[in-house]
């Protein structure tokens, strides 16, 4: 794909969506992280529908530490995987009192050092939380990627790694917000909404619905 086509599916997306960010419900770097890592293998409705039940008096990582790992089990078990995320949660939290002071660190090593915190949760902190112009590459991204053409890989970091060097400046920043919403509602995985994709001309998909 040639940088003048990259640049008219970004022009796009903005047109559509100026200020695009992320559907998950936090006040601080510290929810958003704790949101994050509750949203694997977990929509976002699902993490924001618990998440409200105990971020307004338990949303500090002392108040989870407080709340414990067995009452905030009870409250997330509406999501998957929840036990083993309810102790990576209580850990994480542990792990920032002791030695972040309780802050999120704006770091990717320190990030990915956290229990249940891997690449694409760091790169969704960096960017949403501190502004870095990270992409963190789910499956919709992946999937949006490989079907228009942006970055075509065989695993999420080359994925990753080519959206970040091919993606211009300009759009670097909100480029995996405007992907993962594509990818969530147009650029759907099992019959994408071709005749209602704003990118379909650009698009080099070659199965494309009608």
């Amino acid at each position: 794909m040639n940088t003048a086509k990259r640049i008219e599916i970004f022009t796009r997306l903005r047109a559509a969506n100026p200020h695009p960010t992320t559907e998950l419900e936090y006040q601080t770097p510290f929810q958003l992280l704790i949101a994050v890592i509750l949203s694997a293998q977990a929509t976002d409705k699902s993490v924001n529908l618990a998440t409200r039940k105990f971020f307004p008096e338990h949303g500090t990582p002392q108040g989870l530490l407080a709340l414990g790992e067995e009452r905030l089990a009870d409250y997330i078990k509406t999501i998957g995987l929840y036990r083993t995320k309810a102790a990576n949660v209580i850990k994480t939290c542990r792990m920032l009192v002791e030695l972040h002071h309780g802050e999120v660190p704006e770091d990717r090593e320190a990030l990915e050092a956290l229990p249940g915190v891997g690449r694409k949760t760091a790169n969704v902190v960096l960017n949403t939380a501190f502004g870095h112009p990270t992409i963190a590459v789910d499956t919709h991204i992946f999937r949006v990627a490989n079907r228009t053409g942006l970055a075509r890989g065989k695993n999420v970091v080359e994925v990753e790694r080519k959206l970040e060097k091919t993606t211009p400046r300009e759009f670097r920043q909100d480029a995996h917000h405007w992907l993962i919403l594509h990818g969530r509602y147009v650029c759907v995985a099992r019959k994408p909404k071709c005749p209602q994709c704003g990118l379909e001309d650009l698009c080099e998909f070659r199965d494309k619905t009608v």
